[in-house]
């Protein structure tokens, strides 16, 4: 199409983007035709989302809110922020009873809000009934939603569950052809219109001309005859022209396309209400209300001219399904191909069509097929040759590609790498814990060794061979001693001694003399310590030993066996250690034992719910009632009481499962409704035109389920009639249940709605909302009511 089509087309696909996401970071970038295309989808979408923040912002004011900045907007520089504020101070000009007169020093759009605010206007008109509905449809209303993509909604099957069968958005011909239908007033009809004609003039029988009533023509001539000026002297009257003549000026509306008047002898034009006097002085045409700013439509409406009025519409129900409404208030095609609104499949190419689009099937396959008697087959590219396998490899096709095998397999302890080549695992780096505590782990080619580690020993001590512990170093054995010629080395734990040889001494004088036998012989005679005793002498022997059945020497003595420790004891050279199991820890005496409180050293951790310290270890607790330990020992599972049957439910109650227990809950109709499914009630008959619109044709239950931890504000539940149709509005009350305001209901364009947590419940807590939703659909409302059970838990465990 022309650039201009293709502008008008991109436009609605970028104001639709914006209605749908509220923001235009992520919309689909479109190449066709250079970037007017894109151009024209991002410019029209920013100027949508700017529109609808400042729409936003002028009802937060009226409402009385703060004109913070968006979350969205941290600088505050948002249109919110800006048409808010203006609209505060058109509010106080209001309140004052100032002139509201628009700043052009405040520029646009601030001084258009301003005035706007200042001259008042509900930002949303609720439909009024004025009339009884109009006779069965002859068109079929366009749908504007199809599908349900709510948590749960109220729908509408079929057009007879409605109050009554309504008429349909059929093609308006007075405003397709104008003023040339009729001589005064066009009213569209369902499938066709009708004429009529101004006060004081009648339709003739041919059902489009008018005439001046002959009784207001009789009162029209008197007029002219009582209101000829005097143009000489007040006894002598002339009149300008003859009654008869002045009466045939205006006959049949004179030269008039609405009023004639006689004026000072003359026919004089003038035009009804909505309508303006041509230059011609005979001719009216319409004047345009929403142009001029004539209008009385909310800053949430949109004005629509009308011949001789206008109309206050919605935003999102002018345009029919795949048309969308642009800047100059018409409907221009969706282009679905370029905003991914098709449902062509992988091999077919979309066509975009006035208000839809096509899908036609591709000539192209997808990479690794072929075209062969019009179908895509899989290439076999391992029989062409055409892989990219190396030498190691061998190629096996699959569907639409191929995969390369390895020709040889490795052996335990080695990894193929993508050459082919079988190379070695590290497996002291690959395994978690290759070795035990205590051993240091060490790969070999195919596999790995664990070596214990050596153990660190204070000087005079060396580790045995197994490397369990520390022994003592002999250094008069090994010759490390520096003991003198004359002097005998005598080995002791972690030293030695050089002693004299037996018989001698050293005195001051350094001269050997004979002592007694522990002092001539120290070291030999006894192993620890010499006592020397009248005659003779005796040994004894330092603590941890016991003196030998030689009487000289001293062996150690095993502690352990008298179980000193209070778990486990290891016997060393001299002493003994005590060590503790897992769970426990020593105490300061270093003999004893203490439990681990494991629970709180976690911090928490180690259970969801709650934590018992047990000697050595902990175990995980769930609540006594409504769980179960889950499989890892560490979360609780809630029961569900209703699927095993362990709820005390009756017969005639529903069981309905709820996070740590249930609830029982009773399901009954109203009188003069009948019971269509388990949560469902439909109305059976009404008696009168507003029993029918104000009692509820549907009454449906719903069970919602959430934790107090939920954050706020939460959308909990979404309503709307399904499929909805151009043209339909809803209202949306919550009735009964909502005494504690901790819910609100919020309308999220004409036909949908939301009902959503506005406080932080922070107990457990049931509700029963009754939430009625009114639809206004051709002139005529239809009640439906939601009865939802909202369930509180505590958070999960």
């Amino acid at each position: 199409g022309s650039t201009k089509e293709l502008i008008e087309s991109c436009c609605g696909a970028g104001q639709q983007w914006a209605i749908d996401n509220g923001e235009c970071t992520e919309i689909p970038v479109s190449g066709m035709d250079g970037d007017i295309c894109r151009i024209a989808q991002k410019q029209c979408c920013v100027s949508t989302v700017k529109e609808n923040s400042c729409l936003a912002g002028m009802i937060a004011a009226k409402e009385g809110d703060a004109c913070g900045p968006e979350e969205s907007d941290p600088c505050g520089g948002s249109s919110y922020k800006q048409c808010c504020d203006c609209c505060n101070l058109g509010l106080r000009l209001r309140s004052e009873g100032k002139t509201c007169e628009s700043n052009i020093n405040l520029g646009y759009p601030c001084s258009h809000v301003m005035l706007s605010c200042c001259e008042g206007g509900d930002h949303f008109i609720h439909p009024e009934i004025k009339r009884h509905p109009e006779p069965l449809p002859t068109v079929t209303p366009e749908k504007v939603s199809e599908t349900e993509d709510h948590n749960e909604a109220l729908s509408i099957s079929s057009e007879t569950e409605l109050s009554n069968n309504l008429p349909g958005d059929d093609l308006d011909e007075c405003l397709l052809y104008g003023g040339e239908l009729c001589q005064h007033l066009c009213i569209n009809t369902v499938g066709s219109y009708k004429c009529s004609c101004f006060p004081e003039f009648t339709l003739q029988d041919d059902g489009s001309s008018c005439s001046l009533d002959p009784d207001r023509e009789q009162v029209t001539r008197l007029k002219a005859e009582a209101t000829i000026p005097p143009v000489s002297s007040p006894s002598q009257p002339i009149l300008v022209v003859s009654l008869q003549e002045e009466q045939d000026k205006c006959k049949d509306n004179g030269p008039c396309k609405h009023l004639c008047n006689i004026v000072e002898g003359d026919a004089v034009c003038s035009c009804l209400a909505g309508y303006t006097l041509m230059a011609d002085g005979f001719s009216c045409e319409d004047l345009d209300e929403c142009l001029t700013g004539a209008h009385a439509c909310s800053s949430r409406q949109l004005c629509v001219n009308t011949l001789g009025s206008f109309s206050c519409v919605n935003h999102s129900v002018i345009c029919a399904e795949g048309f969308i409404l642009n800047r100059h208030r018409k409907c221009v095609d969706i282009n679905e191909c370029v905003t991914e609104r098709h449902t062509c499949q992988r091999r077919e190419h979309c066509v975009n069509t006035m208000g839809s689009f096509q899908c036609l099937q591709e000539l192209s396959c997808q990479p690794g097929y072929e075209l062969k008697d019009g179908e895509c087959v899989d290439i076999d590219e391992c029989e062409r040759g055409t892989h990219s396998c190396k030498v190691n490899f061998v190629c096996q096709n699959t569907e639409g590609s191929f995969y390369c095998e390895s020709k040889q397999r490795c052996m335990d302890g080695f990894l193929q790498d993508p050459e082919g080549n079988c190379v070695d695992i590290n497996e002291c780096t690959s395994l978690p814990e290759p070795c035990k505590p205590g051993f240091n782990c060490i790969n070999t080619v195919g596999s790995y060794t664990c070596q214990r580690n050596m153990l660190t020993c204070s000087r005079g001590y060396h580790s045995n061979e197994e490397g369990t512990r520390c022994v003592d170093v002999d250094e008069c054995q090994t010759g490390v001693h520096r003991c003198g010629e004359g002097q005998i080395c005598h080995n002791l734990p972690g030293s030695y001694r050089c002693d004299c040889k037996m018989g001698y001494q050293y005195d001051a004088f350094k001269e050997l003399h004979y002592i007694n036998e522990c002092w001539n012989y120290p070291g030999r005679l006894c192993q620890h310590t010499c006592e020397n005793t009248p005659g003779s002498y005796h040994c004894t022997c330092s603590s941890g030993f016991r003196l030998s059945y030689d009487g000289k020497h001293c062996e150690d003595v095993n502690e352990c066996d008298n179980s000193p420790c209070s778990q486990e004891c290891a016997n060393v050279y001299g002493s003994y250690q005590c060590y503790c199991r897992q769970g426990f820890q020593l105490a300061e005496d270093g003999h004893s034992c203490k439990d681990i409180d494991e629970c709180s050293q976690s911090a928490g951790i180690l259970c969801t719910f709650r934590c018992v310290n047990v000697p050595g270890s902990y175990q995980c607790a769930c609540p006594e009632q409504g769980y179960t330990m889950a499989a890892n020992g560490r979360t609780c599972r809630d029961i569900d009481e209703c699927a095993i049957g362990t709820h005390n439910c009756s017969a005639a109650e529903t069981c309905y499962n709820i996070q740590g227990s249930f609830r029982c809950l009773s399901f009954e109709c109203p009188s003069n409704y009948r019971k269509v499914s388990d949560m469902r009630c439909e109305r059976i008959s009404c008696f009168n035109y507003l029993d029918c619109q104000n009692t509820p044709v549907r009454i449906t239950y719903y069970q919602l389920n959430f934790q107090t931890n939920i954050v706020v504000p939460a959308h909990i539940f979404r309503i709307g009639p399904s499929p909805a149709y151009a043209g339909d509005n809803i209202i949306l009350t919550i009735t009964k249940g909502n005494e504690e305001s901790y819910f609100s209901t919020r309308r999220l364009n004409s036909y949908t709605g939301i009902v959503y947590l506005q406080r932080q419940v922070k107990e457990p807590k049931d509700f029963l909302l009754d939430v009625e939703m009114k639809l206004w659909r051709q002139g005529t409302y239809t009640t439906f009511l939601a009865k939802i059970y909202i369930f509180i838990t505590a958070h999960a465990y």
